[in-house]
């Protein structure tokens, strides 16, 4: 007789005020089962988890979980799931051992059985020797796992957890999958919602969520098999024409470039090979990605914007950031460590690193925003300490979480970051047509407020308003964090089209594979630059020369922390 589902649903769907923000969700989810909840921000996932673990009172449909109507037991439920929000529910005040101990207490652990949870569960999250450390002190990645610690203490038989690596570097997400292979191995039921693709490799079934509907639900094997025949991998002795080729051709989706000279293809036909005939090159049929299934299911839809290739970009001898040996404490800690660098004009430089490895604060000193404590810094031609503000107003900045004036209309953003970059009278509206054509944004067909806006428009939005004032040099944090892999990869080409033009451009990323949109990369731990060069050099260094960035990544990663321990 098959076991009763941990989780049943059918029809569910949740509306605030007139707006309705998912709908149309079945599903079942068996014991000991993943199952991953794909999406980019504002898909409606965490609407869907947040209902799942009775926060939320659906708006219609049904749902049962561990037995329990979420509508007319949401205590019951809620006492026995193990939830992890997004923001995290811990103190920052409390130690890693207080914050599990309270987290125990609220949960009525028995005594008897406490300090032995505890023991196995900071074992296995590595945190043994922080159990004194108080939380807000520790990196992104342990934070995660911490607050997976104390949503294990009560030994739950489900968990749901919403975005559990977002902002995670690959190294901790690796750390964090070892926890949750470890629960699963327990018995337990996992429901997690993330935005990057490849987790859902992880899941036994995936429920992709675009626009607050279901786009599709099977295993990974079954929704690749959905993209068979609409993927291809051209491997071309000029890969800047074969995608200004790509560009042109109706029958093609979306194409990446990929490192050396393949170009990664998605067809809107299966099979149909003739569209990539005219390329000068060998296509041969790729096995399809989370991502490209993504992109080929949400295709039919919504009609794709036509794709774009950057145009051909030469990195001049125009120097415009120099770090000599830049340094930065705070106290004792030492934050960033003796670090060189030169980005010239034209060129796009990605910096890579573990949570907490100095990326923020070396991208903070460049930005004019914080001194060094030692060693010097110029950009666009002004020393980041004596010319602070010159230096401000020769770069463009866009953070993770797009700093926009959500109650503001787009077009109010726009006008108050041209005024506040000095910009007035009748340049303003020239200016900002142009910010608005170079990065994407469709300011005529945008009205409404910011908040109403889905992720990737946001995004081309605070990329309109950082390059406004044209910009020397453009920062880019964590810029496509959450956002869905087609407009992800259209960015990324309007990121070249400004390097094209002459931007020197400095992005950090957790997505490791759009390193390979970036001329050299810089790999930072414990405040230094461990590695810096092109992609093929850095593989070649390491006698990796098909490697992909993730290996790169922690093999120099392993390098750097035996070195630290010979020393």
């Amino acid at each position: 007789m098959p076991s009763q589902p941990v989780i049943a649903a059918e029809g569910l769907g949740r509306r605030f005020g007139r707006r309705t923000v998912l709908q149309d969700v079945t599903l079942a989810i068996a014991p000991g089962e993943v199952f991953g909840v794909v999406g980019p921000d504002g898909a409606g996932k965490t609407t869907l988890l947040q209902m799942l673990a009775a926060i939320l009172t659906p708006s219609f449909g049904q749902c049962q979980v561990l037995g329990f109507d979420v509508r007319k037991a949401a205590q019951r439920v809620q006492a026995r799931i193990g939830y992890m929000s997004q923001g995290f529910s811990l103190y920052d005040r409390l130690t890693v051992a207080e914050n599990i101990a309270f987290a125990a207490g609220v949960r009525d652990v028995p005594k008897g059985e406490y300090a032995a949870r505890k023991a196995r569960l900071l074992a296995m999250a590595g945190l043994e020797r922080f159990e004194g450390r108080r939380e807000g002190a520790l990196s992104g990645g342990m934070r995660k796992k911490l607050a997976l610690c104390a949503n294990l203490i009560h030994e739950p038989p489900l968990l749901i957890l919403d975005e559990p690596s977002l902002g995670v570097d690959p190294l901790s997400r690796r750390e964090l999958w070892r926890l949750l292979d470890a629960a699963r191995g327990q018995g337990r039921s996992i429901v997690f919602a993330t935005s990057y693709m490849d987790e859902a490799d992880a899941s036994d079934q995936v429920l992709l969520l675009r626009e607050g509907r279901p786009l599709a639900m099977g295993s990974p094997a079954e929704l690749r098999k959905r993209a068979a025949g609409r993927v291809y991998q051209v491997k071309a002795p000029d890969p800047a024409a074969a995608e200004r080729a790509l560009a042109e051709m109706p029958g093609v989706l979306s194409f990446q470039r990929r490192s050396g000279d393949e170009v990664r293809v998605q067809l809107r036909e299966v099979g149909d090979v003739a569209a990539l005939r005219p390329i000068e090159g060998v296509a041969a049929a790729a096995e399809p990605t989370m991502e490209d299934v993504f992109t080929v299911l949400s295709s039919p839809d919504a009609a794709p914007e036509p794709d774009a290739a950057p145009p051909p970009r030469a990195i001049t001898r125009t120097v415009l950031v120099d770090a000599q040996n830049v340094t930065r404490r705070f106290g004792d800690f030492l934050a960033v460590d003796d670090v060189q660098l030169q980005v010239r004009a034209g060129e796009i430089l990605g910096l890579l690193g573990p949570n907490g490895a100095g990326k923020t604060t070396l991208m903070r000193i460049l930005c004019g925003l914080l001194a060094p404590s030692e060693g010097q810094a110029r950009v666009g031609g002004f020393d980041v300490a004596r010319d602070s503000t010159a230096v401000r107003s020769s770069i463009g900045y866009v953070s993770q979480r797009f700093s926009l004036f959500a109650d503001l209309t787009p077009q109010e953003n726009l006008f108050f970051f041209a005024r506040s970059y000095g910009l007035s009278g009748s340049e303003l509206v020239p200016r900002i047509s142009w910010a608005c054509a170079r990065a994407g944004f469709p300011l005529a067909e945008e009205e409404g407020l910011v908040r109403s806006l889905s992720s990737a428009v946001r995004q081309r939005l605070a990329l309109a308003c950082a390059i406004v004032h044209r910009p020397k040099v453009l920062f880019l944090d964590e810029p496509t964090s959450g956002v869905d892999p087609l407009s992800r990869f259209r960015f990324w080409r309007l990121i070249a089209t400004l390097a094209a033009e002459g931007v020197a451009v400095i992005v950090s990323t957790h997505y490791l594979e759009e390193a390979t949109y970036c001329d050299r990369l810089g790999l930072m731990m414990d405040g230094r630059m461990i590695a810096l060069g092109p992609l093929g050099a850095l593989q070649a260094e390491l006698g990796l020369k098909a490697a992909r960035v993730e290996d790169v990544f922690l093999e120099f990663i392993r390098r750097a922390r035996q070195g630290a321990i010979a020393a």
